[in-house]
């Protein structure tokens, strides 16, 4: 019995993944607790077309993030914190604060394409990267003592 699993079962199979399956474990576990649902034309066409849409956002996606990728190049990002004499900051800059000042402005970046070998902790200039999708760019990052 070809069945279409609504939930992502470890070891088992994916959620919208079309499988055949004993009927038994269909009947008596699959579909009582609504793991998944029969593989009817009608149903497969579903999941095609919700797969089709889903493709389609990564893409457009996909295209938004290199756009942000190549306005990154010029752009210099200033972060101001506290720090002691020797500049020495009191708390690290880490990805979470340097996409909070991208979004400033008007770049958005998630904080997992940003290349961040450790924690800033010192006042200064540092080249931050960012790779997407193996393309990659690097900007300036300017902490200055508040």
């Amino acid at each position: 019995m070809k069945v279409i699993y609504l939930e992502t079962i470890k070891g088992k199979a994916k959620k919208d993944e079309v499988k055949e399956v004993n009927e038994g474990y269909a009947n008596n576990f699959l579909f009582p607790k609504k793991l998944a649902t029969l593989a009817t034309p009608k149903a497969l066409l579903e999941i095609q077309k919700r797969m089709d849409t889903i493709r389609v956002e990564r893409e457009v996606q996909d295209d938004l993030l290199l756009k942000n990728l190549s306005q990154i190049k010029d752009i210099e990002v200033t972060i101001s914190a506290n720090a002691n004499e020797k500049g020495h900051l009191f708390s690290s800059i880490g990805t979470k604060e340097i996409v909070e000042a991208l979004l400033k402005q008007k770049v958005s970046i998630s904080e997992e394409f940003i290349i961040l070998p450790k924690h800033i902790k010192e006042v200064g200039d540092s080249m931050i990267q960012v790779s997407i999708k193996g393309k990659k760019a690097e900007f300036k990052l300017v902490v200055v003592k508040i």
